[in-house]
């Protein structure tokens, strides 16, 4: 898998990027919970490096060349093995109040009951797609990101085929208005595509549907259910467990990787300090806008 540009942003906003040809080496969770330091391919002529992502901080990783951290996090995950109960008893009790709470108040905006649908079958996929689109087109990971769901359904009915999919549609008085696809890694569900439609962001449908699709799961043959890479205050309040990871830029040693280094470098300091910075509660408001702007 390869990646073509390293790219300055702020949150979900790119504000620019470098064009690099990079060969992608994601590590699953159970190789990072593992510990694991993943085997190189061979760097294919006119390549200029790897980006490793969900390194291990116990891990390490030989190269000849340029090596920078682009980000670290906890990657996160949810022990469905433990039970419900167990996984609730982990949570904090800021955090059951808050699923409580919102659940509650979603349920009375549609006339006193949740209204989530599951989805895992082919044919349950055929329906599920083109509901979620419509939610999938009015979100934001849509519009800055390029990470709303898939225009093409062909993949997820392939892998429905093979019971590889788990999908949820919340709604609200009979439309969707938040969506949540994962595809399964042997025993590991993933976090992949997820929506809500923002003209309902005061009742957090995405959140409530989060909630609701991990007790649904703990019936279900998985072990776990990867929050994938990167931080969030949601996926930090409902896991149970989780490793610390980074991404990793190895680059050839050449002056101009070492000038694509010196920028990103420079422009992620720069945003730690001014993240460092929004935290104060006058900011963090104005962060918000920005970020999505």
């Amino acid at each position: 898998m390869s990646a073509s540009a390293l790219k300055f942003q702020i949150g979900a906003r790119t504000l620019g990027e470098i064009p690099r040809r990079l060969t992608r080496v994601a590590l699953s969770l159970d190789q990072a919970l593992a510990g694991e330091a993943p085997v190189l391919p061979p760097l294919g002529a006119g390549m200029d490096g790897f980006l490793v992502t969900s390194l291990p901080d116990s891990a390490t990783l030989p190269w000849c060349g340029i090596a920078f951290v682009r980000q670290r996090y906890i990657r996160y995950h949810v022990d469905l093995a433990g039970g419900a109960e167990a996984w609730r008893a982990g949570l904090s009790g800021q955090a059951r109040a808050t699923l409580k709470r919102k659940a509650k108040k979603l349920a009375v905006a549609n006339g006193g009951r949740l209204d989530v649908r599951r989805y895992r079958t082919s044919e349950e996929l055929a329906a599920f797609h083109p509901l979620a689109r419509t939610v999938s087109a009015t979100t934001y990971q849509e519009r800055l990101m390029g990470a709303g769901l898939p225009t093409d359904p062909a993949r997820g009915m392939e892998l429905a085929a093979t019971d590889q999919v788990r999908a949820w549609l919340l709604f609200l008085a009979g439309e969707p208005i938040a969506y949540l696809w994962c595809g399964a890694d042997g025993d590991t569900l993933r976090y992949e595509h997820v929506g809500h439609d923002p003209a309902h962001n005061m009742l957090s449908p995405g959140h409530v549907l989060l909630g609701e699709a991990l007790a649904d799961l703990f019936g279900d043959r998985f072990r776990r259910f990867d929050f994938t890479e990167g931080e969030g205050q949601h996926k930090r309040a409902l896991a149970s467990g989780g490793v610390a990871c980074r991404d990793l830029l190895l680059l050839r040693l050449t002056l101009a990787n070492r000038a694509a280094v010196a920028a990103v470098g420079g422009f992620d300091a720069a945003m730690r300090i001014a993240a460092r910075a929004a935290r104060t509660p006058a900011l963090a408001g104005l962060a918000r806008r920005i970020r999505r702007a």
